[in-house]
């Protein structure tokens, strides 16, 4: 699964940049460092970016102390309710002084970290940052031959048959991860349906004692030669439906979803699909996709 070990993060929202400059102390720092600018956020919070003094010589320790306690001192006395600070990894001896002044870390990524100073009354009110992992499989099936595409994973103690997927990549929808994930493990291309169950699982050990979401779709094909990965993958074959749903030489999770397949490819998908509408956003330029049962067409176009 080449997305393993990607685990996608679902940001807590963060400020956003463009909002004008926020005042704050603008005096040099001792031997002519560049000045970090503070940014006010739409949410009444400062943030804070070292990045941007990127081929400017940055402030030492020191200097960074005496301008970071300025600075929040006056966005205190400006109301605001938070500080964000954002720091590279190259400029990471800037934490420890950060954290002197009562700074904690929020987050970090692969090339710096962001740290949080509340400023408001009580206890700190800012969200806190990633707390699921999104893993997604594919069920292929074949409706002309009533079979569907299953692996046996090759670094597990239990040979058990199971759809293939793997973790998705930071945006990256759905169902672009099942259909990329079934590619790398089997060679074999499809096209997103629908989505048929989704697994929660709290303190996931895989998942670094965070939580857990497993999505299962329901694919079609559109090749049928299986050309698996031999890295991760032990077995690979279409097995017919039926069996799979019989089969004790499978995953809980396999079972159970492949019983609503067979249910689905005998009576109807419409009586299992959660199919995929996209909508503009609230933010202009965005959009989003909502899962949900299929709507007769007299519910969609219900007005006032």
């Amino acid at each position: 699964m080449a997305g393993l070990g990607r685990a996608l993060r679902l940001r807590a929202l963060l400020p956003q940049p463009g909002p004008p400059p926020c005042a704050g102390p603008r005096r040099a720092l001792r031997g002519a460092a560049a000045v970090p600018r503070a940014r006010a956020d739409r949410f009444g919070g400062v943030r804070v970016d070292l990045a941007e003094l990127r081929g400017r010589r940055g402030p030492g320790p020191a200097a960074f102390g005496r301008w970071l306690q300025d600075s929040v001192k006056q966005w205190r006395e400006e109301g605001r309710i938070a500080v964000w600070l954002h720091i590279p990894i190259l400029q990471s001896r800037l934490i420890a002084t950060a954290a002197s002044q009562g700074f904690t870390f929020h987050h970090a990524e692969s090339d710096s970290s962001t740290l949080t100073l509340w400023l408001g009354e009580g206890p700190s009110r800012l969200p806190g940052y990633a707390t699921h992992q999104i893993g997604v499989a594919g069920a292929v099936l074949d409706e002309s031959t009533g079979k569907v595409l299953v692996i046996q994973d090759r670094n597990r103690n239990v040979n058990a048959w199971k759809f293939p997927g793997g973790l998705s990549n930071p945006g990256e929808d759905i169902g672009d991860t099942a259909v990329r994930e079934v590619f790398e493990e089997t060679g074999i291309k499809s096209k997103f349906k629908s989505i048929l169950s989704i697994r929660q699982q709290h303190r996931h050990p895989g998942a670094f004692g965070k939580s857990d979401m497993y999505i299962i779709c329901r694919l079609e094909p559109s090749s049928f030669t299986i050309s698996f990965c031999q890295q991760e993958c032990l077995r690979c074959e279409w097995m017919d439906l039926d069996e799979l749903a019989r089969t004790k030489h499978t995953t809980p999770i396999t079972s159970n979803v492949a019983r609503l397949l067979l249910y689905g490819y005998r009576e109807g998908f419409n009586k299992i699909d959660i199919t995929m509408r996209e909508f503009p956003a609230v933010y202009t330029g965005l959009f989003y996709k909502l899962y949900h049962r299929e709507l007769p067409e007299s519910y969609r176009n219900i007005t006032g």
